[in-house]
This record gives C-alpha cells, structure tokens and sequence, in this order.
C-alpha cells in the first residue's frame, strides 16, 4: 500500500478530484432533470384539468350569446316598431294640424279684414276702397300667421 502512495502524483490527485467532481454534477444534473419531469408532469395534468373545466364553460359561453343575440334581434325589431309607430303619429299630427291650422289663418284673416274694412269705412265713407283694404289686411294677416308657424315648425324640428 505505501508503494501505491508513493507512485501517486500531483497528476493523479487532479484526475481524482476532475473524477469526483463530474460524478457529482452528473447526480445533479439527473436529479435536476427527474424535478423537470415532474414537473412537466404537473403540468400536464393542469393543462388537462383547465382543458376539462374550460370546455363546457366555453360552450355555455357560446349558448349565452345566442341567447343575447336573439334578445337583441327582438330588441332591434322593437325599436323599429316604436320609429314605425312614431313617424305614424307625426304623420297623423301634421294632417290635423294641417287640417285644423286652414281654417284658423283663414279665419283670422277674416276678422282682421273685417276690422280694417269697417275701419276704412268709417275714415273715408268709400265702400269699394273699405273692401280692398278688407281683403289687402285679410291676405297680410294670413301670410304673416302661415310664415310664424312655418317658422315655429322650423324651430321645433330636430
């Protein structure tokens, strides 16, 4: 034995320590890579669980937002029955207001060439002359009462 001590070099102490060196990092680099095993298996495993779990979720998911969908689609066909219903009722308005507003300038021309025509009647004892300014008062009352409604009308329209 003391001769193998004495055979052995600086040499052969460097392969010894390079030997148990490698030994070791060869038991942790496969200990290092059965840890990445598990934990490749690990995840393997949740990445079934989540596929399991999220699957059905996506698919009630899918059936929610038909259903959404179809709400939306009666939603839609409602609005178009009240804007249906709505021009409707504005159509109906502006017939009577149409309607009945005639007969108002009309009238109101009436009266106001009555009141200019007796008017001119006592001023000037003219009956011919009364007349005219009559139906000039009449035609003036009724277009100054048509342009104030048109213009109300512009003023009220979006």
């Amino acid at each position: 034995m003391l001769g193998l001590l004495a055979a052995f070099t600086w040499g052969d102490l460097a392969y010894l320590a390079l030997s148990v060196f490698l030994f070791l990092v060869g038991i942790t680099l496969a200990y290092a890579l059965y840890q990445l095993g598990v934990t490749f298996r690990r995840l393997a495993s949740f990445i079934g669980g989540v596929e399991n779990e999220a699957l059905p979720v996506i698919g009630k998911v899918g059936e929610t937002v038909d259903g959404v969908n179809a709400q939306l689609g009666k939603v839609d066909e409602m609005t178009d029955s009240a804007v249906d219903a709505v021009a409707a009722v504005d159509t109906a308005v502006r017939a009577v207001s149409m309607s009945v507003t005639r007969p108002v300038v009309k009238a109101s021309g009436f009266a106001t060439g009555i009141r200019h025509g007796a008017a001119a009647l006592r001023a000037r004892r003219d009956w011919k002359g009364a007349v005219d300014t009559g139906k000039n008062a009449a035609r003036r009352r009724e277009a100054d009462l048509l342009e104030e409604l048109q213009r109300r009308g512009r003023e009220t329209q979006p």
